[in-house]
């Protein structure tokens, strides 16, 4: 059975400068995900969660590795059809847009007419009435639809970590470009970086 997400000895790394080679950057991941749910990613500013989001999409080119979505390498992918695989919304559910300087003749269709992973980078939980609510349903409802979620959230209030909690079925943690997959949130806060990171929020919860 074909995994519906895999991230294979991905690397991304960004140098000092074209003259300076000596890495400034460097993420790295490798990992799996076979069905539809809905994955948590948490991490520090700067740590290389939005470099991650562009790499499974296709808007940003890997140093080595490869991401297969549905079995398909999105980077060998038409540019017009890789958010038919891989959709990118970021902060206000605005799509990340990207150029390719391979012509589309070159690449391979997409086989697909509707994103297979939806990935939200820091999407904005709202607190007026009925908000929260309504973007958990449209979450889950593309759960239901056989679709691959991916909530990138940085938490800065309790709430925050019982949306995740309640909706998330397994996490990310991404620290200084290591990318940690995690089982769920007990392992998620258990993580220690991932506690660190957390802080007071973790106290405050248990309060």
């Amino acid at each position: 059975m074909t995994d519906m997400l895999a991230v294979r000895n991905l690397e991304k790394v960004y140098t000092r400068s074209r003259l300076d080679r000596t890495p400034a950057f460097r993420l790295t991941a490798d990992f799996t995900v076979a069905g539809p749910k809905v994955v948590g990613m948490m991490g520090p500013n700067g740590s290389g969660k939005t470099t991650l989001f562009e790499l499974v999409t296709g808007s940003n080119t890997p140093t080595s590795g490869e991401v297969l979505v549905d079995g398909r390498n999105i980077h060998k992918v038409r540019t017009d059809q890789r958010d038919r695989l891989a959709i990118h919304y970021h902060q206000s559910y605005q799509v990340r847009r990207f150029r390719s300087f391979v012509p589309n003749a070159l690449l391979q269709p997409a086989g697909s007419v509707y994103p297979i992973v939806h990935l939200f980078d820091e999407p904005q939980f709202n607190t007026q009435d009925g908000y929260i609510g309504f973007m958990l349903d449209f979450f889950r409802r593309l759960r239901g639809e056989g679709r691959l979620v991916f909530l990138c959230v940085h938490p800065n209030e309790r709430f925050h970590l019982e949306i995740v909690e309640e909706i998330c079925e397994s996490f990310i943690f991404v620290e200084k470009g290591t990318v940690t997959p995690l089982a769920d949130y007990a392992a998620l806060v258990a993580h220690p970086p991932a506690r660190t990171y957390l802080g007071d929020l973790l106290t405050e919860r248990a309060a």
